[in-house]
């Protein structure tokens, strides 16, 4: 008896000293070991900080950077308010730095060479999933790796053709009309009225993807973007927050409520997904949104190979459905209003705008053809994406052991591309990169960038996104359509404040002040 409990003793101690060790290898000895390693190449940061790294700094910036007044003329207040700690590393670091996401390190690249290699090679440079409360807002294609995304981008890729996106112009026109109707409707007493345009824009880009998308109104979809809105915020504050391994189980209240979000998500989904197919058996398949076109293509590639695993499976369609909500809605309504406040602005570049639009399309219904013909507006786009990109930053890991320019980064690291930095950078723009000057992109973005990778609001490479033109061509009609019915201005209670949910976005919302167009 006595060899047996002292055999479970010395088993159970050397179990307890078997995970004391790794757990001190974790916290300590591995995140000391990297250290050493990447600073002996000359990839400098702040030392190691046991468990937390440089998250209680990182909140602490964030903090007193939100608190901070914001002028809309200065780039330098907006990129502190945005991103102080980056910010503040690369002054002190240079363009390539060490920061620490808790003990994993991540490697910040500011250089274009270096940019351009993660952005296009794939094998070496994949999605990170270090943290997986991601998953409850963006999964599917954005998140795939190998062949998987490979066969999903060949799936969703015909729903995105050029041709497939003119048949819903119709939709992005009666969308456009019913919001600013309801404009017109408010502005007609007085000729003007003082409007928070932002909750507006939200529900416009909402009900365009719901019509593009699912063949349905917003009505229908109104409860999935509460849903989604809600769910961003959740997951932007675990963003934020040391991600502890498996502490996504644990039956938090925030947990609790963000899988009770996803489920029920699911499930509205999975109810207009069911209703196509039904419908389908019905009556055939003849829809042109975005919808009926990945499930037609789905079931032609299935067909073809006669093996359903070459197709997607209908949690894989709910997933693309999520995204396609998602960041249908969230990265265009987020370019349309800070294009709107930018505009309240600049006020000779909205004249440039409307005189463009009435010469080239008048006040007529849209040609889609000739859209392609909006220089000016186009400009406009490009210039605001890049002061104002929607997603400020891009995240990579590194899968095996590889030489990175200078630099041999091990597998396991983090890879840090910080988008909006890049794009207020005066050695890489000029001495006006933080200022608003849509004619930099006179001659298009090649020449602007002088073909480096330096901007990249929608990504860049293989791994572009998929709905970069849907993007753009919902946001062209929209700009176009209140330019033709109303100039605008800044309000009184305007307060410039970007915000980042995820996608960036004004905090105290968009006060603005409507004209009529007489």
């Amino acid at each position: 008896m006595d060899k047996v409990t002292n055999t479970l003793l010395i088993t159970c101690a050397i179990v307890v000293g078997l995970c004391a060790w790794k757990i001190v290898n974790m916290l300590w000895v591995k995140p000391k070991k990297l250290e050493k390693f990447l600073k002996d190449q000359g990839l400098n940061g702040n030392k190691y900080k046991f468990w937390f790294g440089d998250m209680k700094e990182l909140a602490m910036v964030s903090k007193q950077s939100k608190s901070m007044h914001i002028d809309i003329d200065d780039g330098n207040s907006i990129l502190l308010h945005i991103g102080a700690f980056n910010l503040q590393a690369k002054q002190k670091y240079g363009r390539c730095f060490i920061t620490w996401m808790g003990w994993n390190p991540r490697v910040t690249i500011m250089e274009p060479v270096l940019i351009k290699e993660v952005l296009t090679k794939l094998n070496d440079f994949q999605k990170t999933k270090s943290n997986p409360f991601l998953k409850f807002i963006a999964t599917g294609l954005v998140t795939y790796e190998g062949d998987q995304w490979v066969k999903h981008r060949r799936l969703i890729n015909p729903a995105f053709h050029v041709e497939k996106l003119k048949n819903m112009v119709p939709a992005f026109r009666l969308s456009c009309s019913e919001v600013l109707g309801k404009w017109e409707k408010l502005v007609s007493l007085n000729g003007s009225c003082e409007l928070d345009v932002w909750p507006h824009l939200q529900a416009l880009t909402s009900d365009i993807i719901s019509r593009t998308a699912f063949g349905s109104s917003y009505e229908e979809g109104i409860r999935i973007f509460e849903l989604i809105r809600e769910q961003s915020k959740l997951v932007m504050e675990s963003l934020w927050s040391l991600y502890i391994p498996g502490s996504w189980f644990l039956p938090t209240k925030k947990n609790i409520m963000m899988k009770a979000i996803d489920k029920e998500v699911n499930l509205s989904i999975r109810r207009i997904i069911d209703n196509r197919l039904k419908a389908e058996k019905v009556e055939g398949s003849n829809y042109e949104d975005l919808l009926g076109i990945m499930l037609e293509s789905n079931m032609k590639e299935v067909e073809q190979h006669q093996n359903k695993t070459h197709g997607m499976t209908i949690n894989e369609v709910i997933e693309e459905c999520k995204l396609f909500y998602f960041a249908g809605q969230e990265t265009t309504a987020s370019l349309l209003v800070w294009t709107m406040i930018l505009l309240s602005r600049h006020q000779e570049w909205q004249s440039r705008a409307r005189e463009e639009v009435f010469n080239v399309l008048g006040d007529r219904d849209i040609d889609a053809d000739k859209l392609n013909h909006l220089k000016v507006v186009n400009m406009i786009f490009y210039e605001v994406l890049r002061l104002y990109p929607p997603v400020v930053g891009l995240a990579r890991k590194v899968e095996k052991d590889i030489t990175h320019g200078r630099f041999s980064l091990p597998s396991g690291i983090n890879v840090g591309l910080s988008i909006m930095h890049l794009h207020y950078d005066e050695e890489l723009w000029g001495s006006d990169a933080k200022s608003f000057n849509p004619d930099r992109f006179s001659e298009g973005i090649s020449k602007a960038t002088k073909n480096q990778v330096i901007y990249f609001p929608f990504g860049s490479g293989p791994r572009i996104c998929i709905g970069q033109n849907f993007a753009l061509l919902e946001a062209k009609i929209t700009l176009v359509m209140i330019l033709q019915r109303f100039s605008f201005e800044f309000s009184p209670s305007y307060v410039h404040a970007p915000n980042l949910i995820l996608t960036l976005q004004p905090r105290h919302g968009a006060h603005l002040i409507l004209h009529k167009l007489q």
